[in-house]
């Protein structure tokens, strides 16, 4: 209710009569919650313009904006949620001997270095959604974006929802002029609002690696009862490969080499 009371895009949760906003529900595998969301006019869109892009950036840091140090009742981000226990769920799916799982422990230690040597306090804190894309915002005709689902909404790095957008741009867009000037325009109208710190720039790869890591575990975690449908050592040979290896080696490793 914060957000849509400040004007931020977001579709918001309705109350019942008796103004409860959690339902609960009896289900077969015992008591779930519901909660009733209004309805996000428009459609995803897996590729939008540039300036699209750019509000997204705005919209983005507007919540940034208004949530910095703000303090939710909900998960903490840090390096051990993020890189140490998703890779414990990863082993359960992925053989020890196996150069997809070397590669994932190597670029775990190294990341973890990188975290443990940055300027944390560069890092502003605060609200982070943490899975803001394309799946998760509505574009109406009139270019108007509505965000939700908030599922993994949480406290941390606010950067990090910086990270994960960038990433995700990177994954869908195999043309890199394309994925480049798309990037920048997020960025320009980010920075229109919070301007990232020197660190923030620095850390972007690392911690766009860092969500791959975070992702991969959320789905390893929840093979019995969602992505039993997907899951299984085929599929991550084939994630880790075409996806997180990619933007490992482009970002980090040649950026490394060319700044030793």
């Amino acid at each position: 209710m914060l957000l849509k009371e400040n004007n931020i895009p977001v579709s918001w949760p309705l109350a019942d009569k008796q103004g409860n906003f959690i339902q609960t529900l009896n289900a077969p595998e015992g008591e779930r919650y519901g909660v009733l969301f209004t309805f996000a006019e428009g459609e995803k869109l897996l590729h939008y313009d540039e300036e699209l892009h750019a509000k997204a950036g705005v919209i983005m840091a507007r919540m940034h904006q208004l949530t910095r140090s703000m303090p939710l009742n909900r998960v903490t981000y840090t390096a051990k949620n993020l890189l140490e226990d998703p890779l414990i769920s990863i082993k359960k799916f992925l053989p020890a001997d196996s150069p997809e799982m070397a590669f994932m422990t190597a670029v775990q230690a190294h990341l973890l270095q990188i975290l443990q040597e940055a300027d944390l306090t560069a890092l502003p804190q605060g609200v982070v959604h943490m899975d803001i894309w394309f799946d998760n915002m509505n574009i109406r005709a009139d270019q108007e974006i509505t965000l939700f689902d908030f599922d993994f909404c949480g406290n941390g790095w606010q950067c990090l929802d910086v990270a994960y957008y960038i990433l995700q741009l990177h994954s869908l867009i195999r043309d890199m002029p394309e994925y480049q000037a798309k990037t920048n325009r997020f960025l320009e109208g980010y920075n229109s609002v919070m301007p990232l710190t020197a660190e923030e720039k620095r850390l972007l790869p690392a911690l766009g690696v860092c969500m791959y890591f975070f992702y991969l575990g959320v789905q390893c975690d929840r093979f019995y009862n969602w992505s039993n449908s997907f899951l299984n050592e085929s599929y991550l040979k084939r994630f880790i490969n075409l996806l997180v290896k990619r933007y490992y080696d482009l970002y980090i490793t040649e950026a490394s080499a060319v700044n030793p």
